[in-house]
């Protein structure tokens, strides 16, 4: 008896000392009962505790599943839905339309009907074949383009085992022991088909093999185009109507961009990417991070690329139900319709006058190495850009071609001559190196160990204003010498300080000249900036002869002139077009003021007012116009034979003006680069410009009277 109650004794302070009843202090009790019941309260204790736990997890549980199941039924349903449906994309919407400023319609879409091919990940050769076959029942191909590798490539798909017995058995072994490959038998293959094998097809199996080459050329997951073009309302209809035993082939709407005023304008509208290329590769980050796939229809140069996120369409979403059907759940748009500040019936007529004054002054003596000339109309008070041509012409065969060369009004820097001495006369003013009414003599500088330096022909005594109606160049050069705090002296060296070129260059930014405009297009370039700093260059620069600018720095130089001192972004975007009418139109965008006094400007103004009157710009725009201007002569050099020297002087006029001289409302800017040569054995120089000048300004003044 007491050793049982000795082992129960134990077994009890055995099962105290356990993990379950373990505490900061222990039990000391002698009476086993007493243990006993201290036991029981000690597990009906935490026994109530982890009823209480489980029954208030139940009850979240409960809770929970209420919300979800009666209260968020729907929420969640659709969050299902939206996890486990594919949705997928329909084809590229059509883009937004491109108006000209006074509404009329220049760049559209057209609607293509297309007949595809996308291999199904099940088909078979065989069955590939037979949809070749049944399509060329349905539709009307033309196969002239089959070449002679792809039509004996259909023959060996067609008979597999004549073609196998085309290969000799030394050569199946070659291949066995890896002396050959698979396209080494194809080849074989290839050039075993011989003409009497081909009799036996007839025009209707050539259009078959056509069309089966057109199933199997490229990426095999890739939308194969069978036909895009003159695809009739019937092939349409039958074809779409037989979707379900043509494997792989559907029909789809695609749109293509047309032009209804032909080519005018059109480098400068851009192009937009096909459905089979997608984004091109140069593209393709930019694109990507904006969320677009691979395959997307973009905009890839000028203004179509530059206001993408306004013309790009919104496509269709559809949803793939599970019977492979496609539900519509968003549907798409096309993009916005914009306008721009051009005027296409003037942009017309500009580069009409343009083509045919390039043609005929090639034919005249003394232009060997001219081929191009520029024109910018645009809104002074605005930045507007009325219209803007380049027209560039080449010989090819023997034959004279005109090209458009618009995007050079961006691209292409030249040194821009007189034209700039309204800017230099400012930097006389501003720094006190001119008077207003100062009187010099137009005297030939020349500095110790160089050239003379003179005006066009001897101007005798000019004031300030009569020195820039007739263009003095040695006018600029005293002023210059002054700027740089030289100490002329004919025939004597000349030092003048080097921060006069940074002088003169602030002041020039200030017009638009040496800087981007900050035109609404992609590209636009700098020009080049002269590096050298001695005296000689310095009069250089002051006349123009030293830095290249862009002619549409030169548009906004004159611009700047014109309204008085305020240099305007330049811009081709109006506004959106909607119901007929310009809606959430562009401000215009002033950059910044020229740091100069009202009475400088004016001065400026009478100058250029009497160069159109009786100076170098006689004749080129009509009085009865009230207009103001600048010409101006350069000495430019181009290489003749492309291999990377200079080798050939040119002359480069330039032309550019405002009007009414009182309002002005309008610019106009003309350069013809390397117009003539200048190596003394003619001294011919066409006038270009002036036809030019002439021609489009009475446009201009015929439509905005």
């Amino acid at each position: 008896m007491k050793k049982r109650r000795k082992k129960k004794n134990d077994e009890i302070k055995s099962l105290i000392k356990g993990p379950l009843f373990k505490r900061k202090k222990p039990l000391h009790y002698s009476n086993p009962s007493k243990i006993n019941k201290d036991i029981k309260k000690e597990i009906e204790k935490r026994y109530n505790i982890l009823t209480i736990i489980i029954v208030i997890a139940i009850i979240v549980l409960i809770i929970g599943l209420f919300i979800v199941q009666v209260v968020k039924k729907d929420y969640y349903t659709e969050e299902i839905k939206t996890l486990t449906q594919k949705v997928v994309d329909g084809p590229a919407a059509p883009r937004g339309r491109i108006y000209d400023r006074n509404g009329k319609l220049i760049v559209d879409n057209k609607a293509n009907k297309v007949i595809y091919y996308q291999k199904p990940s099940s088909i078979t050769l065989k069955d590939e074949i037979k949809t070749a076959y049944k399509l060329s029942q349905m539709i009307s191909v033309d196969y002239s383009k089959l070449n002679d590798y792809d039509f004996k490539n259909f023959w060996i798909k067609n008979h597999k085992e004549e073609a196998k017995e085309k290969i000799t058995d030394e050569e199946w072994d070659l291949l066995k022991k890896r002396k050959l490959t698979q396209d080494d038998i194809q080849k074989l293959k290839i050039e075993r088909v011989t003409e009497e094998d081909l009799k036996a097809y007839s025009e209707k199996d050539k259009e078959a093999a056509y069309i089966y080459t057109l199933m199997n050329t490229g990426y095999s997951y890739e939308e194969k185009t069978i036909k895009n073009i003159d695809v009739t309302d019937e092939e349409y209809a039958l074809v779409g109507e037989n979707i379900s035993i043509l494997k792989g082939v559907n029909t789809k709407l695609d749109w293509e961009r047309v032009y209804p005023y032909d080519n005018t304008f059109k480098t400068i509208f851009g192009t937009v990417s096909t459905s089979k290329s997608g984004i091109p590769a140069e593209l393709k980050d930019y694109y990507l991070e904006k969320g677009y796939s691979l395959d997307d229809r973009v905009g890839t140069s000028y203004l179509e690329y530059q206001y993408e996120d306004i013309l790009r369409g919104k496509k269709n979403k559809y949803q793939v139900t599970d019977d492979g059907s496609y539900k519509l759940i968003e549907e798409g748009s096309r993009g916005q319709d914009i306008v721009l500040s051009i005027d296409i019936e003037l942009q017309q007529e500009v580069e009409r006058i343009l083509t045919e004054e390039v043609q005929r002054t090639k034919k005249e003596a003394n232009t060997e190495y001219y081929n191009r000339s520029f024109v910018v109309i645009a809104d002074p008070n605005t930045g507007e850009i009325l219209a803007m041509a380049g027209k560039q012409i080449k010989n090819e065969n023997g034959e004279e071609k005109i090209y458009d060369y618009t995007p050079g009004v961006l691209t292409s820097p030249v040194v821009m001559g007189s034209v700039v001495k309204g800017a230099s006369q400012i930097v006389g003013y501003n720094t006190g190196a001119l008077k207003i009414g100062e009187v010099r003599y137009d005297n030939c500088v020349k500095i110790a160990a160089t050239p003379e330096k003179c005006s066009w022909k001897p101007l005798g005594r000019l004031t300030d204003i009569t020195a820039l109606a007739q263009s003095s160049n040695t006018y600029q050069f005293y002023t210059a010498i002054k700027v740089g705090k030289g100490n002329y002296k004919y025939n004597k060296p000349l030092t003048v300080n080097k921060e006069a070129f940074d002088i003169y260059r602030n002041t020039f930014k200030q017009f638009g000249l040496g800087v981007k405009t900050g035109i609404d297009l992609p590209v636009e370039s700098l020009g080049y900036k002269g590096s050298k700093t001695t005296s000689g260059y310095l009069l250089d620069f002051s006349i123009g002869q030293y830095d290249t600018y862009t002619p549409i720095q030169l548009t906004q130089y004159i611009g700047t002139i014109a309204n008085g001192g305020t240099r305007i972004q330049p811009h081709l975007y109006k506004g959106l077009y909607k119901d007929g009418k310009t809606i959430n139109e562009i401000k215009t965008n002033e950059l910044n003021k020229v740091d100069t006094k009202a009475e400088y400007m004016d001065r400026v103004h009478q100058g250029f007012e009497a160069v159109l009157k009786y100076g170098t710009g006689s004749g080129y725009i009509d009085m009865t116009y009230k207009p103001a201007g600048k010409t101006g002569t350069s000495q430019s050099f181009i290489d003749t034979n492309n291999d990377g020297v200079v080798d050939k002087e040119t002359i480069t006029t330039t032309f550019t003006a405002y009007a009414p001289y009182d309002n002005p409302k309008v610019t106009f800017t003309i350069i013809s680069p390397d117009v003539s040569r200048n190596d003394g054995l003619t001294t011919h120089q066409s006038n270009i410009n002036r036809r030019i000048a002439q021609a489009i300004s009475k446009k201009y003044f015929e439509i905005y009277k």
